[in-house]
């Protein structure tokens, strides 16, 4: 069972918070938009129970793992690249590449444009044990196609034509695009992205489960997790806490011009949790001159870094504290210079400890500031748990789009710097 809250108490009862008369005005307008997506459940929603798309990722993670490979190529960007690396920086060993016993092969996600970090997975990959998975629901994003014909010139010319296909996978929209034709044409492995699933809402797709189980994580615990969560939500309607979220951040942006949002994650693992929520939010939402703009930080390290901003600067924020209650390691922190009252009051206790006291000490901190902040909290990190934060972040999300009145699924802005980048790159048409 997933222990997953969310803590709203400090967006009301701070001076200048959200005010009961704002909530019961707003109630019905949040009770029709979780009537509209419950009534007309979008792909996402529709995932975790969805045991085929597992199942063909399970298969294949076995085939690749049974090979004995040596490395596995992840070529995505944004929604195709941000939920798979958050899932494998969160549950895994930090440095999990360099660890002897690892669970799988080493796994190298290529999801920018820049050649000096494809040519830097290229340096350490092994092409003799190395595979390939290419994703891309359309098959014409020129970032990722242009990665993936990187790496498969480095595979053809030392596997040849056939071994290059035996070591490559296609995720891709599963009746057409370019990716689906190339696939077609080399008989390529392929694994399916839902035609209702767009990027940004394919964590829990093959997009995110394959890496994932290539890498030995739970891949059942994670569905199972986000299940638990589409459930709830279709049990408790507006009133789920993901909803009310909703209504919360929109609130803070209308009506009190707080158009920022910091999802501010006391631990390292979630940091790339932090980065798929940011495109999540900020390409479903800012359309039509509408949005709060998301922004992550870490604690306790932007404590040292942004907190001065977010106590004095401009009343503009909502942050949000991502709290782990039980981290997954601890280290105790030795007794030592007794003498120096600066120092020797560390001793004794743990490093976990410190942790939870600082993110405490910034909530606490924030509220008598007068600054808005709310809390999710896990009680530890795990697959069960991070599969319904997903899906519940993904709600808020669409529910949020409902309040602003603009399509959460769709991403009209980034098709202008498309159209350029064909055009100058010589693509026929452009």
């Amino acid at each position: 069972m997933a222990e997953v809250s969310f803590d709203y108490t400090n967006l009301i009862e701070v001076e200048g918070g959200i005010t009961e008369k704002e909530l019961s005005e707003i109630t019905p307008r949040l009770q029709a938009a979780a009537g509209k997506l419950l009534e007309d459940e979008p792909g996402f929603m529709k995932l975790p129970e969805t045991r085929e798309y597992a199942d063909a990722c399970l298969r294949t993670a076995g085939e690749i793992r049974s090979s004995s490979p040596t490395d596995f190529i992840h070529i995505g960007i944004g929604g195709s690249a941000l939920g798979p690396i958050a899932l494998h920086r969160a549950l895994n060993h930090p440095y999990y590449n360099q660890m002897p016993e690892r669970r799988g092969p080493r796994i190298h996600f290529a999801e920018n444009t820049d050649p000096a970090t494809l040519a830097a997975i290229l340096d350490v990959a092994e092409p003799e044990g190395t595979w390939v998975n290419v994703v891309t629901k359309s098959g014409s994003t020129a970032e990722t196609m242009a990665g993936f014909l990187v790496v498969r010139g480095m595979l053809a010319s030392t596997l040849g034509d056939f071994g290059y296909q035996h070591r490559t996978i296609a995720t891709t929209d599963p009746e057409e695009g370019f990716l689906k034709r190339i696939a077609d044409r080399e008989d390529l492995r392929t694994l399916p992205i839902p035609k209702d699933v767009g990027g940004r809402f394919s964590v829990l797709s093959p997009v995110g489960l394959l890496p994932a189980a290539v890498t030995g994580l739970d891949t059942d615990a994670l569905l199972r997790g986000a299940a638990e969560c589409v459930r709830e939500v279709r049990e408790r309607g507006a009133e789920h806490p993901a909803v009310v979220g909703a209504a919360m951040h929109y609130l803070m942006d209308t009506a009190r011009g707080r158009n920022i949002r910091v999802m501010m994650t006391y631990a390292d693992a979630l940091e790339r949790v932090a980065a798929w929520f940011v495109q999540l939010w900020a390409e479903s939402l800012g359309k039509d001159g509408k949005g709060s703009t998301p922004h992550g930080a870490v604690g306790t390290t932007d404590q040292h870094s942004q907190l001065q901003l977010y106590m004095q600067g401009p009343q503009d924020k909502v942050i949000e504290i991502v709290q782990v209650e039980e981290h997954p390691r601890d280290l105790e922190i030795p007794p030592a210079y007794e003498d120096l009252e600066g120092v020797g009051y560390l001793g004794g206790h743990t490093m976990a400890e410190l942790l939870n006291v600082e993110c405490d000490a910034t909530r606490r901190a924030l509220t008598e500031a007068g600054r808005p902040n709310a809390t999710i909290r896990l009680d530890r990190i795990s697959e069960e748990n991070l599969g319904y934060l997903f899906v519940a972040l993904e709600v808020q999300t669409a529910i949020a789009g409902s309040l602003y009145g603009v399509n959460a699924f769709d991403q009209p802005g980034v098709e202008a710097s498309k159209r350029f980048t064909y055009s100058r790159m010589g693509r026929p048409g452009y």
